[in-house]
């Protein structure tokens, strides 16, 4: 019996389907053996078998995860594309901050797209690029897209070639309109509320759609908040901030709060780390500083 390797694509209930690279189609996944009882299968698993009945593929293992994401339960994700919005919803820093601090940890490249730069007035575009340097500045790609008229995209499918991606962001930034650009794919979303201005996602199941050259991606369901402290211990998510990795503080433990000699908080007043940033570290270790008003007026 020929063993094919297939990447698992769509995970719902009980329905798993597999896409096979080699034979360039998709199977109905039956897991057999001990994979029954013992190992739960999730999209993004890259997954061995047999093709049996012509149409189905008996999976017999489950390889060694690269990470698995919770929400939406995703294995083997390459990238996040983190997207946000300058106005409706209005641009929430401290739920990106949050975001790429879970998805660095978790081995996920970030990467921060800001959609419906078309809709911007003049003042708006002046915050847009201040946003752009901060994160920029920090270590990240940051990207400008328009999902209505399809402007930025190229570099999306660019940054993801060959990669398993998903969408990540609040409710109402446009991830599903971005992901029918890339895939052609609908997905069933309500409009925005002017009341609230959130989309109404009701997307169910999980499911990777393949684009460009073995490019996958996925839609996650909207993040109003994100506890960081559920996913990295306190002392870590120092870790997870990029532009303090470029800071040698007195002693190596700093946690870039109360501790004499912290070259972060040196680079904070000469005005080499935002103040932004800093901000969100200081609220998810929920950690506060009198002097932070002095540095940070």
């Amino acid at each position: 019996m020929v063993v094919e390797r297939g990447l698992v694509v769509e995970r719902e209930a009980q329905l798993i389907r597999v896409f096979v690279p080699k034979r360039e189609r998709y199977f109905r996944g039956i897991p057999r053996g001990k994979l029954l009882k013992k190992t739960k299968i999730f999209a993004g698993d890259r997954v061995e078998g047999s093709i049996v009945e012509g149409e189905l593929f008996a999976i017999e293992r489950v390889e060694d995860r690269k990470n698995l994401l919770i929400r939406p339960p995703i294995a083997n994700v390459d990238r996040v594309i983190c997207v946000m919005t300058i106005r409706k919803p209005d641009f929430d820093n401290f739920l990106l901050d949050s975001l790429l601090v879970v998805y660095d940890h978790v081995r996920c490249e970030p990467v921060v797209l800001f959609n419906k730069v078309d809709l911007l007035e003049e003042e708006e575009r002046e915050e847009l690029e201040r946003w752009t340097r901060i994160y920029s500045d920090a270590g990240y790609e940051v990207v400008h897209v328009s999902a209505r008229t399809g402007r930025g995209l190229e570099r999306v499918v660019d940054l993801v070639k060959g990669e398993i991606c998903i969408l990540a962001g609040p409710s109402g930034v446009g991830k599903s309109s971005i992901l029918k650009r890339l895939t052609g794919e609908e997905l069933r979303t309500g409009e925005v509320s002017e009341k609230t201005e959130r989309g109404r996602h009701t997307t169910t199941g999980v499911r990777l759609i393949p684009f460009g050259e073995g490019s996958f991606i996925g839609d996650t369901p909207g993040f109003s908040r994100v506890e960081v402290l559920q996913f990295v211990r306190k002392k870590d998510v120092r870790k997870y901030f990029r532009e303090f990795l470029r800071y040698e503080c007195r002693y190596p433990d700093c946690t870039h709060t109360k501790e004499p000699g912290c070259a972060v908080k040196e680079a904070l007043r000469e005005g080499e780390v935002s103040c932004e940033r800093y901000k969100s570290y200081l609220k998810m270790i929920k950690e506060y500083l009198e002097e932070l008003k002095e540095i940070c007026d």
